[in-house]
Parts: structure tokens; sequence; C-alpha cells
């Protein structure tokens, strides 16, 4: 089990990953007005690591479908994965403030791989899938827009290297 902890140093911040071992330091500058986000992977065994992010563990492997026992997730998928979560939460916080009331939400990716190494996603393609009153279609996609041009770091980020598409599907 791993400790993490911040500790202020004059001017640096320096951030701690204590084990049963050793103690891991990163010095964190603060010079800049920027944010600065860290996580670390400890190998464990084979191809599976330990990734820590704020506290917590998640557990990450090249090929978890080989190995249904262990409680693992792809590094590659979780790239689709964080575009889900981002522009889904900001769909969803945007839709109440323009008085679309929905009852369900559902973002869907999928990405296509190069055939070449290093295998990159060329293409992203998302389905939104809402359910609420069709009537509100053009706000969705207002919703939608506002997230992958202002608000979704993820996204603005994955654009710049893969064609991304979506669609949205209401259910009623």
């Amino acid at each position: 089990m791993h400790e993490h902890r911040f500790v202020m140093l004059y001017d640096v911040q320096i951030y701690e990953i204590v084990s049963s071992q050793r103690t891991y330091s990163h010095v964190i500058h603060n010079h800049t007005a920027m944010a600065t986000q860290i996580v670390d992977v400890e190998w464990t065994h084979d191809l599976t690591f330990d990734a820590h992010q704020q506290g917590r563990t998640l557990k990450l492997m090249s090929a978890p479908h080989e190995d249904p026992e262990e409680q693992a997730v792809s590094p590659k998928l979780l790239l689709l994965t964080g575009l889900a979560g981002c522009t889904a939460m900001d769909v969803a916080s945007i839709l109440p403030k323009m008085r679309v009331p929905f009852s369900a939400l559902r973002v869907f990716v999928e990405g296509e791989l190069s055939d070449e190494h290093p295998k990159t996603y060329v293409k992203i393609h998302m389905v939104y899938e809402i359910c609420c009153d069709s009537n509100h279609a053009d706000a969705i996609e207002r919703a939608i827009t506002l997230s992958k041009s202002t608000y979704c770091g993820v996204y603005a980020m994955l654009s710049k290297a893969s064609d991304v598409s979506h669609e949205v599907r209401i259910v009623a």
C-alpha cells in the first residue's frame, strides 16, 4: 500500500509516494499559473501496473481481456474513457442550464487504430444517447458543441491527433 502526500518547502511543492520500501519524490515548481497534475504507474508483475492518481489506485494491463481474473483496464482505452467521461460531464452540466430535462445520458466512443506502430487512434466516433423530448435536439447539439469547442480538454487534445466525429440518438 502506498501513501501519497504533498509537502511544501519554500516555493516548491514536493509530491511524495511513500511505499514500504522507499519514498519517491517529484518536485513541483510553483513558478507558473498553470495547473500541474501528477500520476504515476508502478510495475507489479508481467505487463501489469498500479496507477496512482489523487490517492486512488487503478490496475493497468497491456491486454486485460486475456486475464479476466485481473481487475485491470487498458491504458489506451482509458483515453477513450477519458473522452467519454469529459464530454458527458460537460453535457450533463450544460443541459440543465439550457432548461433541457433529461433522464439518462450515455456516451459511447469507438476508436479506430492505425495499422502501423505506434498504434494511434486515427478516427474516433462518439455517440451521445440521451433520454429526453426530441424537441430539444438543437439544444443538445449546442451543448455538445460547447463541450467540444470550449470545455472538454480531452477532446481538445485528441482532436489534434485524430479525426473525431459524433452523432446524437434521442430516446424518448
